[in-house]
């Protein structure tokens, strides 16, 4: 019986210099889509994942399009038969786009235009309405539901549910401050801001939701080689219009990823695999459920090694 693979795609936050450099030295075919991505952008994202500045790399509309171009990367590069055991997949936030795209509904010159014209609007969002977010570490959703909404001022909401005592809030400044007193007096083990742009996945950003649906409706999107677990709705999706809406509903909606995980166990993966720069989605899976075996794969070491265990 051949393994069935489950993928995960990282988000924004997993990017970091130098991202990319070991994939194009070790794959000719990987430094060729840099390339392309370049001349599909209109400016050199591989220098910039190659030498940053680091500050540059993580402004919204840069990092987007370099973890997904990573990803995208990372999958090329895996042989057939791994690829066509993958029977489900989803991404965090951004790691959604990838995910779509490693399914191929999207063409690499779409997903690459529309992530990036995604982080831009994403970033105007938070220029125009001014918002972050923070970590709440110990307490459970229902509490920390409650705290956002009893703030006295401003809109706070929970953001991405993450892993079990793991949960991120997002909205406007003074209001964010307040639920992280509230979530500590509730019991919060610990409330941590976060370095971010903006309030995403938060109603701060519907702004950019609405400039995001007029970029989608004009990228042809086709049906997915497997379900994609939409992170608004937590449940697989494989027809593409339905796709569309949810990733355009992300944008304001929080990222459900231990409903996503569970969703994704429907499918009895025998391994996990989170494709692409670091390995957030690793630990998190850890913390959700530390028996599921779980592989990383985001450079030429990490995917022999893949290959590796998929054939051994």
């Amino acid at each position: 019986m051949s393994m069935r693979i489950a993928l995960m795609m990282p988000g924004q936050g997993s990017q970091y210099v130098g991202m990319g450099v070991e994939l194009c030295s070790a794959y000719p075919a990987v430094a060729r889509l840099y390339e392309e991505a370049d001349e599909i952008l209109g400016f050199s994202l591989s220098r910039l994942c190659r030498e940053g500045p680091e500050e540059d790399l993580r402004r919204t509309q840069n990092a987007q399009p370099a973890i997904l171009l990573h990803s995208i990367a990372v999958w090329s590069t895996l042989p057939p038969d791994v690829r066509s055991s993958v029977v489900v997949a989803a991404g965090h936030s951004l790691g959604e786009f990838s995910a779509w795209l490693a399914a191929g509904s999207f063409s690499v010159g779409e997903a690459l235009r529309t992530v990036r014209r995604r982080g831009e609007l994403m970033a105007m969002s938070g220029a125009e309405r001014p918002g972050t977010m923070a970590a709440v570490l110990g307490l459970e959703p229902e509490i920390v539901s409650r705290v956002c909404a009893d703030v006295p001022e401003g809109e706070c909401v929970p953001a991405n549910f993450n892993a079990p005592g793991q949960i991120v809030i997002s909205g406007d400044v003074p209001a964010v401050e307040a639920a992280c007193a509230g979530a500590l007096r509730a019991g919060a083990r610990k409330a941590v801001p976060l370095n971010v742009s903006g309030a995403f996945h938060s109603p701060l950003m519907r702004t950019a939701r609405e400039g995001l649906r007029v970029a989608l409706a004009g990228v042809e999107m086709s049906a997915p080689a497997f379900p994609i677990v939409a992170n608004a709705a937590a449940v697989p999706v494989t027809d593409p219009e339905t796709g569309r809406e949810l990733l355009v509903e992300q944008l304001t909606s929080p990222v459900r990823w231990v409903e996503s995980v569970g969703a994704m166990e429907g499918f009895k993966p025998d391994l996990w695999v989170e494709l692409g720069p670091g390995a957030v989605l690793t630990g998190l899976l850890r913390r959700i459920e530390r028996r599921r075996p779980v592989a990383t794969a985001g450079s030429p070491d990490e995917i022999a090694a893949l290959v590796e265990a998929f054939h051994g």
